[in-house]
């Protein structure tokens, strides 16, 4: 009644070809874009913040893995195993980001060089801070550590609870259903995980547990991709300087193989070397998270086709 290996292997290919053909869904039909129209009522003033944020917390990314985990199943006992590994493919793709991701962080870097305005003005693209007292340095350094920290939250959270999923219960719709769980953990943190909200106090500390693992995993992949495994070594000191228990590891890892120094200002400073990032510096940066993200895909398909039989795609 299980899903081989290869099925669950095809899904995880269906994601990484439209990861690279398309990049992102557009908007007006991104379930995450949903999944952010139906938090953002929750998004306000409320007499118990915190009871409010709890059920917030639990109940909206279940339902949005029932939802997913539900259309893949229709689609593989309806259709047949072909089509559910092809939804379950395009339901992974939906949770993840890189292409997107990289190509952000290689036009604020480029425009540092060129353009301090412009570069300022993509900024809020990929982090939220204030960017208009940043020097083009510390612009830079912004933009790298962002690649280094949604490598952790927008690519190897969703492909490692995609490969548990598959790996614990063999099924392709538990798999997709547990990756669409993950990445609506994180959105909820994302939009409502600040310390100005309490109702989403509850959605920040689930966030922390589970973004501990994807976080050290994506530390790895950073320093695997740079052939550099000391880095996480020398990244451990300094891993705990940001407020997040977590976005550290692979920041810090990332300052690591540069040998520079990434900060925000009045929040934190990785002091791994005396000066932020060069442009030609902040571009192999960006270069070893894609390198990352490339190994996690690779990592994410050899464990759920290990973990199947390697037989005929089928389904159930």
């Amino acid at each position: 009644m299980n899903p081989n290996g290869t099925a669950a292997l095809g899904a995880v290919a269906v994601a990484f070809a439209l990861e690279l053909a398309v990049a992102e869904p557009p908007t007006r039909v991104h379930p995450v874009a949903w999944f952010g129209r139906a938090i953002a009522p929750f998004d306000r003033e409320w007499t118990h913040p915190l009871a409010v944020g709890t059920l917030v917390a639990g109940l909206l990314p279940l339902a949005a893995a029932a939802a997913v985990g539900g259309l893949v199943a229709a689609a593989a006992t309806g259709i047949g195993g072909l089509a559910g590994a092809a939804v379950a493919g395009v339901a992974l793709f939906a949770t993840t980001s890189l292409r997107m991701l990289l190509d952000e962080a290689r036009a604020v870097v480029a425009a540092t060089g060129e353009d301090l305005a412009a570069a300022k003005d993509r900024l809020p693209s990929l982090v939220g801070r204030d960017a208009s007292g940043l020097s083009a340095a510390e612009v830079r350094s912004a933009a790298v550590e962002s690649a280094a920290e949604n490598l952790a939250d927008g690519l190897v959270a969703p492909l490692l609870a995609f490969a548990a999923g598959a790996a614990a219960t063999g099924s392709l719709a538990v798999a997709a259903a547990a990756a669409a769980w993950v990445k609506a953990v994180n959105t909820l943190d994302s939009m409502l995980g600040y310390r100005s909200k309490r109702v989403g106090t509850p959605s920040a500390r689930l966030d922390d547990a589970v973004m501990w693992l994807p976080a050290r995993l994506a530390a790895l992949l950073v320093a695997a991709a740079a052939c550099d495994p000391r880095t996480v070594a020398r990244a451990g000191g300094h891993a705990d300087a940001p407020p997040s228990p977590n976005s550290g590891w692979p920041m810090a890892t990332l300052a690591a193989v540069l040998g520079r120094r990434l900060a925000k200002p009045g929040v934190y400073d990785l002091t791994l070397g005396e000066d932020f990032p060069s442009v030609a510096e902040s571009h192999r940066g960006v270069r070893v998270v894609g390198a990352a993200g490339l190994l996690a895909y690779g990592l994410a398909g050899f464990a759920v086709y290990v973990a199947g039989d390697g037989g005929v795609v089928a389904w159930p």
